[in-house]
């Protein structure tokens, strides 16, 4: 077993899913490499306090340049704000360390391309965050697609709905603010999840529409007084995508004001032969379109735990987000020690660039009202 040491910067919600991640790491049964928690930057000294209980970590920090100075780390791991990105990403770069960036790989167009050139520049392994991909479904619906059995493209469908802002009350923080989410609102946060299956298999939008949607304009701010919130809380885009020939409809969906959905991440690719869909909020559920005949039959799967990267969890049960989490991780790791094979990777820098494409034809589009080439 090959061990990596991994630093953190952003010990918050995913920094502790990283660290959970790493401690379950004796359940994957097929990997040649294991990472080690070794240092975590965090400005708050009272986050950071949780790692104490994390095994191994020899570095707590609130300046994440001590980390950088650290020979021991081989990969970073940035959960940051949006605004804080191409900073923090640039840094890593230049200190020597591989990059786990987290999405959407910068506040804008410009500060993608340039974490990507940086990247390029120093020979570094980049990749950027997605771990929904990496449910059974999905992985089913990739094969389902590269095997060609769906027959000529009609329609595809991939969105992430959540319901986080339903409450006006919900205090603002920072993904409330253009300055600090970027302009691209609801897209930066969601957006890359979305893309990240359509892009792997090649399907990047060539021309859109757009209907971006703010639905809270003002909320709580920290004294209670309302603040104002200007970032865009729902994103509709109508999308065409050029496959064999054919230009085939393709919409992405990135809402955080869609009643019912608490979270969930979907997939639906429909042809003339037949199709698939999938949604996290049926986790163990697939269902298969198929003509019979002259019949049209929808059937449905009940899945188990088939994960790309193979563990001791019996076949029988259902995953969950911090399965998922740790099959991004492997996937990453295995695909920088160059024994990813042919399984699902990460999302490569020339994907996160694209993602940020789409979404500066989006916000132009929308203020148009037009239809914009990518």
């Amino acid at each position: 077993m090959k061990t990596v040491r991994v630093g953190i910067i952003g010990g918050g919600l995913m920094g502790r899913e990283v660290a959970s991640a790493f401690a379950r790491w004796v359940a994957l049964t097929d990997i040649s490499v294991t990472p080690v928690l070794h240092a975590v930057a965090d400005v708050s000294p009272p986050v950071l306090e949780w790692f104490r209980r994390v095994p191994g970590v020899a570095l707590l920090t609130t300046d994440y340049h001590e980390m950088l100075a650290d020979p021991q780390v081989d990969v970073v791991y940035v959960a940051v704000p949006h605004h804080l990105h191409e900073a923090i990403y640039l840094d890593v770069l230049k200190a020597g360390k591989d990059l786990l960036a987290e999405k959407p790989f910068g506040i804008d167009l410009d500060a993608a391309r340039r974490i990507g050139q940086a990247g390029t520049d120093t020979g570094r392994f980049v990749r950027c965050s997605s771990e929904f991909p990496f449910f059974p479904g999905p992985q089913k619906v990739i094969a389902g697609v590269k095997s060609g059995a769906f027959g000529r493209l009609l329609e595809i469908r991939s969105g992430f709905h959540h319901s986080s802002d339903l409450d006006p009350t919900k205090p603002a923080n920072w993904k409330r603010s253009s300055r600090s989410c970027g302009e691209i609102g609801v897209m930066g946060d969601l957006g890359m999840h979305t893309l990240h299956v359509p892009l792997r298999l090649g399907w990047k939008p060539a021309r859109l529409y757009a209907q971006l949607q703010k639905g809270v304009p003002e909320r709580p701010g920290p004294d209670g007084k309302p603040v104002p919130c200007d970032t865009w809380d729902n994103a509709m885009l109508h999308t065409w995508i050029d496959t064999d020939g054919n230009a085939v409809p393709l919409r992405l969906e990135m809402k955080r004001l869609a009643p019912g959905a608490t979270n969930s991440w979907f997939l639906e690719v429909l042809g003339t032969e037949g199709g698939m869909r999938y949604s996290t909020a049926e986790p163990k559920t697939l269902h298969t379109f198929r003509r019979n005949g002259g019949s049209q039959v929808w059937e449905r799967t009940d899945l188990g735990f088939g994960m790309p990267f193979a563990t001791v969890t019996g076949g029988i049960f259902e995953p969950g987000f911090p399965d998922i989490m740790q099959q991004m991780w492997a996937a990453y790791l295995a695909e920088r020690d160059g024994t990813l094979g042919d399984r699902f990777g990460c999302v490569r820098p020339e994907e996160a660039i694209a993602s940020h494409e789409v979404f500066a034809a989006a916000l132009r589009s929308h203020a148009g009202q037009t239809v914009e080439s990518v």
